[in-house]
């Protein structure tokens, strides 16, 4: 595979990046306390969006429904003006209480829906005012963390570029089967044999499964398929 030195630099580099992301992510007390808080604030945003989306949603359809069961009552009531008979009118009396009775069982929920609108909409307010709060916080005090990790984010940035680099040079079918091997494999694509097992799921490999290995220079693990290569032949 005349792709191995790429790939395991590669993999090299992908390595320390994680390294890196992982101290850089090891907030003191005070900014993990806020990460937490901004995190659990999104999350509550986001429910009260998708209840004010249901909620405006539900209204519209009990608006229609409303102004369907007004203009049956309005109906009703002209049928009581007109009507000339004792018997025609009480009828008429009787369907105008039973289309009123509808109406109001209708704006009932209409209110209650008008009611939870405003209740979201505040909530909503107060939880960007306080995001916006937390966030600021933040991003105050990443900045002095950060500044306090300078070195560790210039490593970081030259790694970036160095993987880019690395990746354009690299076909894209390997490049395609590395980015996969590294979400399954849990960001260890490519490993080298260690005592006559496989780096990463530490499987026996077979003799003769060795020394095609050796010949080859690289192949995939019978039994993770993770990029197997033995580093003493690099």
């Amino acid at each position: 595979m005349n792709e191995l030195p790429v790939l395991i630099e590669l993999q090299a580099v992908h390595d320390n990046l994680r390294v890196i992301e992982r101290d850089l992510s090891a907030f003191p007390p005070d900014l993990a306390s806020l990460d937490a808080e901004i995190k659990i604030l999104t999350r509550k945003a986001d429910e009260v969006a998708k209840g004010l989306v249901g909620t405006r949603g539900l209204l519209a359809t009990l608006s229609v429904e409303l102004v369907s069961a007004q203009k049956a009552e309005d109906q009703a009531r002209e049928t009581v003006k007109g009507a000339t008979q004792k018997a025609q009118y009480t009828l008429a009396i009787r369907d105008l209480d039973e289309r009123q009775r509808q109406k109001a069982a209708v704006a009932r929920p209409v209110k209650e829906a008008e009611h939870r609108i405003e209740a979201l909409e505040r909530q909503q307010g107060e939880i960007a005012a306080r995001l916006g709060e937390a966030q600021k916080q933040f991003d105050e005090l990443k900045g002095i963390f950060l500044a306090e990790h300078e070195n560790q984010v210039a490593g970081q940035i030259q790694l970036q570029s160095r993987r880019l680099e690395l990746e354009k040079s690299l076909d894209a079918t390997y490049l395609r089967k590395f980015g996969q091997l590294l979400q399954q494999r849990n960001g260890r694509a490519v490993v080298g044999v260690d005592n006559g097992a496989c780096g990463g799921c530490r499987t026996r490999l077979r003799t003769p499964f060795v020394a095609q290995l050796r010949e080859a220079g690289s192949l995939f693990c019978e039994s993770c398929q993770r990029i197997l290569y033995d580093p003493a032949r690099q």
